[in-house]
């Protein structure tokens, strides 16, 4: 059985090759499983270390199925099984350290919420009172996901702002703003965006209070009692390294 990379790889092509030529047979059968192959190969490689980021990637997978249905209440039940995809990565990147790394970073911050404001005032005309309330709140969600997975380094980093610009397209789209290319532009971006943040977590070390990080050292060999005489040198019982490594497989 090839591993979910490969199978992920191959449903990439199917799903942009579809997008692009309107077969939606061939969307139907790739969107689905993208997000669950991208979860099953993290799985595989860091196990439940990162049971935030396995949970939003279901809820992502959720989120894609609603949206192929085309309508007004499918596309606000993908909008809220998306604003559970970034409440589960917001948790994650918290629990990875995020208050502390933007603490000194408070115009990074402005900027970002900055953002939020002008996307929100430009599409709510177009959008109206109730969807663009909706799309206010994910939006909000959205940054702050872009925000705090800056704590797992660049790949995270560029991995959130590809995901700010991919949902920036969809809510082009909504707003009557679409324009030749943009849902494959906007496929393209997101497969990309989910792929740098799960290879950003792949590769972050395990934190200090996970099942890995910590782990008491085997000692070795017993050692021969030395004579009293030597008492005050310290005897010092060889310890063996856990051997743990973070896996730093790339996608």
């Amino acid at each position: 059985m090839p591993p979910p990379i490969t199978v992920l790889a191959v449903l990439c092509v199917v799903e942009l090759v579809g997008v692009a030529t309107g077969k939606h047979a061939a969307e139907w059968f790739a969107k689905p499983l993208l997000a669950p192959l991208l979860a099953a190969h993290l799985w595989r490689l860091t196990g439940t270390r990162h049971a935030f980021v396995l949970t939003g990637l279901l809820f992502a997978a959720a989120g894609d199925t609603a949206l192929l249905i085309p309508g007004t209440p499918a596309f606000g039940l993908g909008l809220a099984l998306f604003l559970g995809a970034q409440l589960c990565w917001i948790t994650a990147f918290l629990r990875a350290g995020a208050l502390d790394h933007l603490r000194t970073r408070r115009a990074v911050c402005a900027a970002y919420l900055a953002a939020w404001a002008t996307a929100v005032a430009a599409l709510a005309p177009a959008l109206g009172p109730a969807l663009g309330s909706a799309v206010a709140v994910y939006a909000l969600a959205l940054l702050t996901m872009a925000l705090t997975a800056r704590v797992l380094g660049p790949k995270a980093l560029w991995g959130g702002l590809v995901f700010v610009a991919s949902d920036s397209l969809i809510g082009l789209g909504a707003a009557g703003l679409g324009f030749p290319g943009r849902a494959t532009l906007c496929m393209a971006t997101y497969i990309a965006a989910l792929a740098l943040l799960v290879t950003a977590c792949i590769q972050a070390p395990p934190r200090d209070d996970s099942p890995t990080a910590g782990a008491t050292p085997h000692p070795g060999p017993p050692q021969h009692e030395e004579p009293p005489a030597a008492f005050g040198r310290g005897l010092s019982p060889s310890v063996g390294a856990d051997g743990f490594e973070p896996p730093t497989s790339c996608l």
